[in-house]
């Protein structure tokens, strides 16, 4: 038999040993020789923040020790839509949400299947888009900092920034197995999250990239326009729309669908609530178009337009976010995002995990299936939607 493998066990046994009873060793001088302690939670903080402030070898920053202890207490109940954000990241959270920021301009999901962080869209007309970044791409490094889906909130930090501003973001294109590297000026971002036009002569298409506070009205806006020309169907485009704000959803599906229950949330307690709609809604024909990044806010129309019968979803299956976000600011100017209900389609289906299947199930052509922005004449779900108006 050889030596080797034996003396190697033994100097791996001394290292450990060492360890553990340097550990022992700094342990009893905290908590006193003598046997196992019980320790609180507010105690145990503490002791071990003395320890590090004591025995690290180079200095600390007990500062970034508390918020690493309040995110880490977020992020250990395993919900990536449950978060802890610091004063600076809540009110610039708060700001995305109004829809102004700075930064890109670009939409993105950790991914729970592979680990990556997962560019749902770049928002349109943003340096992002202009740069070339694509749906489906994977951000892997920003600047020299190689990121994952766990740590995509660093990520974001490290893409906004001010306006004017270089910033290197490196993605992993899976269609085409590339390795793309974009230098992008950050700018302020005014976002346009609805959009429309005429097609087929006379077929309203409404684009409608996210949910935001100012959507509701160019949302309106957009809607009455196209029905002040008489259009005969309306198409709505939810492809690549990652969600957004609940009330704001609603209140646009409240002027699509008859009287009803368009959605209903359930917390906890097991305490419902009903999002109403009237009996005001669309009188001609209506489909929604959707994909695997049409998540959340973009379920609850999706799921409504369905399940009520007032019109076909055209596309493939949807993201399945069926969870609800509340925020809860916290009197430093810190704010939690928490998962507090889960919402259910007027039918009663909660889509969390599955998503809904599309009335018409219609696949994209490989050349156009990871563009933002794809040629009418390529477009076979457009296609689909239009045909399924004019029947």
């Amino acid at each position: 038999m050889s030596k080797k493998p034996f003396f190697k066990g033994v100097a791996v046994g001394v290292v450990v040993t060492l360890a553990v009873t340097i550990l022992f060793n700094a342990i009893s001088m905290a908590n006193g020789i003598g046997g196992k302690k019980d320790l609180g939670v507010s105690e145990k903080i503490s002791l071990i923040a003395t320890m590090l402030d004591k025995k690290y070898v180079d200095d600390i920053d007990l500062d970034e020790i508390q918020e690493g202890i309040y995110d880490g207490m977020v992020k250990a109940i395993g919900d990536p839509y449950t978060d802890y954000m610091t004063a600076e990241e809540f009110s610039q959270f708060l700001s995305d949400n109004e829809g102004e920021f700075f930064g890109v301009g670009i939409e993105v999901v950790s991914d729970k299947d592979d680990g990556s962080i997962r560019v749902i869209a770049p928002i349109v007309g943003t340096p992002a888009e202009k740069a070339g970044i694509l749906p489906e791409d994977r951000i892997i490094k920003v600047n020299d900092t190689d990121v994952s889906g766990d740590d995509i909130d660093t990520a974001i930090d490290l893409i906004k920034g001010d306006e004017g501003t270089p910033v290197n973001i490196t993605v992993y294109r899976k269609n085409t197995g590339e390795i793309k590297s974009f230098d992008i000026v950050r700018a302020k971002i005014d976002v346009v999250t609805v959009e429309s036009k005429v097609v087929d002569d006379n077929i309203g298409y409404l684009r409608i990239t996210s949910f935001k506070e100012n959507t509701y009205e160019q949302f309106k806006n957009e809607y009455e326009s196209l029905m002040a020309k008489n259009i005969k169907g309306l198409v709505i485009d939810l492809r690549n729309n990652p969600g957004g704000n609940l009330d704001v959803v609603e209140r646009i599906t409240d002027m699509l669908v008859p009287e009803g229950t368009l959605v209903y949330t359930i917390d906890k307690e097991g305490n419902r609530k009903d999002y109403k709609s009237d009996a005001e809604c669309i009188d001609i024909p209506l489909c929604v178009l959707v994909n695997g990044n049409s998540a959340s806010a973009s379920e609850v129309l999706s799921g409504a337009v369905q399940d009520m019968g007032v019109g076909k979803l055209v596309g493939t299956q949807t993201f399945g976010k069926g969870l609800v976000q509340g925020l809860y600011p916290l009197s430093d100017g810190s704010g939690l995002k928490i998962t507090i209900q889960k919402y259910y389609t007027p039918k009663g289906v909660c889509i969390q995990g599955t998503g809904i299947t599309p009335d018409y199930v219609v696949e994209l052509s490989d050349d156009v299936k990871y563009q933002l922005n794809i040629p009418e004449e390529q477009d076979t779900q457009l296609k689909k939607a239009i045909e399924v108006i004019n029947q």
